[in-house]
């Protein structure tokens, strides 16, 4: 960490996260694919739906994330009873999360559906759709958070192989459920979750069978355990905080969904169509995230201000390459990548416009992505989740409900590029704040730009 040449470490940690998200991504994409050939309906359905999957994986990833800080500190303390608490407590809460989303599913879906369409099709779809995905929900849950067990004792391939498993299953069973292949009967958008929920499941009985049966540094404590608040408390004060910040999405796509519903059902499915295929370009530069900031973290604590300043750097231009990339592939095919969920006439119309302008913000988001994770790496989280929210929710939202009412739907896009600029500059300045005020980054923000990078 504090030795290796940056780029080789920054990529040595970051490509194992970036291909975990880019076959979680492949994954997404796939299933409304397939969804997307039975009609409209059923992709304005599965869209009205992502909110609450992404609810799910916000609390199952935010509470990983705070057993994996548990964990990694005790293994720290050299402390490997505690450590192995952690693990247990752990597990217990995703089983107790699980049952939770399966009594607030049974009460709220139905009326959640509601809210957003008068259409029974599409009201029935969702329904039946969310209902699986959250009365199975056990099986997400428990995988994410065995796979961040793991990754707090610094095994990174396992929860790949895990991501994999589960989403090369759900791929190959789409279709058989959804369409009624092989003698299997034809389920439509209820087979599409199904095969999510089953490709789930594997992993979780990968994954549990890897945590017991294989040599870790921790392992689940039974003799000896107690469950205490304490520990649970620990938990969620470092894991809270992730599970409002991947929450974000859901609000953000909620609250657009409400107003883009008032245009047309067709509106609501581009939208969901285009926040599964934005995935591909934000899930690596995620991944990329997660490598950069136990570097970012650990020469900061180590007073190292030069590798800090050139990992930031190095994270900044390989994202903004990535972003790059995707802006370029969404301004020279938008007719293509629509083509791929069978798109009507009526999507591919707004569709375009909708792309175009939407990957405009994807050159400045990389400077708020990565800005957010260098405060985080210096303990700073309140200043990553402020651009976040900028980014996600307090100009995109009002924006685009007042837009929308002047300029239509194109109202509804700008507010994308707009958001992300305003939050990229925004973190930017206040990156140079804290390192003027900081005793170890000092003045060096204010020579982000001019420095040579040191490779």
């Amino acid at each position: 960490m504090g030795t290796k040449r940056i780029f080789p470490l920054l990529m040595t940690m970051a490509l194992p996260a970036m291909l975990s998200m880019f076959i979680q991504s492949m994954y997404n994409v796939v299933d409304s694919m397939f969804v997307a050939r039975i009609g409209e309906e059923a992709i304005t359905a599965v869209s009205l739906a992502f909110p609450i999957q992404n609810i799910i994986l916000a609390v199952a990833v935010g509470t990983g994330v705070g057993i994996n800080s548990v964990i990694s500190r005790r293994l720290g303390e050299k402390n490997y009873d505690k450590a192995n608490s952690a693990v247990t407590h752990g597990l217990i809460i995703g089983v107790i999360e699980a049952v939770i989303f399966i009594v607030l599913g049974l009460i709220f879906i139905n009326p959640f559906f509601k809210m957003f369409t008068e259409s029974k099709e599409v009201i029935n779809l969702g329904v039946n759709y969310t209902y699986i995905v959250t009365m199975v929900s056990f099986g997400v849950i428990i995988h994410i958070i065995i796979e961040k067990v793991l990754q707090s004792t610094g095994n990174m391939i396992y929860p790949m192989i895990f991501q994999a498993v589960g989403a090369i299953t759900n791929i190959i069973l789409d279709p058989i459920f959804i369409f009624g292949l092989f003698g299997v009967p034809k389920m439509g958008v209820a087979g599409a979750a199904i095969a999510t929920v089953a490709g789930q499941i594997l992993a979780m009985t990968l994954s549990v069978i890897t945590l017991i049966y294989k040599n870790h540094e921790v392992e689940i404590k039974k003799k000896g355990f107690k469950f205490e608040m304490k520990v649970v408390k620990e938990i969620f004060t470092v894991g809270a905080p992730s599970i409002m910040m991947i929450s974000l999405g859901s609000i953000l796509v909620m609250g657009l969904n409400a107003i883009l519903i008032s245009f047309s059902q067709v509106a609501v499915a581009l939208f969901g169509i285009y926040f599964k295929l934005q995935s591909f370009v934000f899930m690596p530069v995620s991944g990329l995230t997660q490598g950069a900031m136990p570097i970012l973290g650990y020469n900061y604590g180590a007073k190292n201000r030069d590798r800090f300043i050139n990992t930031l750097k190095l994270g900044i231009i390989v994202s903004v390459i990535i972003m790059a990339a995707g802006n370029f592939i969404f301004l020279a095919f938008p007719e293509e990548l629509l083509m791929i969920f069978n798109a009507s006439e009526e999507m591919l119309s707004i569709g375009k416009t909708a792309l175009c302008t939407i990957s405009l913000s994807y050159i400045p988001a990389a400077l708020g992505l990565l800005f957010a994770t260098a405060f985080q790496a210096i303990g700073k989280g309140n200043l990553s989740l402020l651009i976040t929210l900028l980014r996600q929710i307090i100009i995109i939202l009002p924006m685009a409900f007042i837009l929308s009412k002047f300029i239509g739907l194109t109202g509804v896009w700008i507010t994308f590029p707009i958001a992300e600029i305003v939050a990229a500059i925004f973190a930017g300045l206040m990156f140079i704040r804290v390192c003027k005020r900081d005793s170890v980054l000092n003045n060096d923000g204010l020579t982000l730009i001019k420095d040579e990078v040191n490779i």
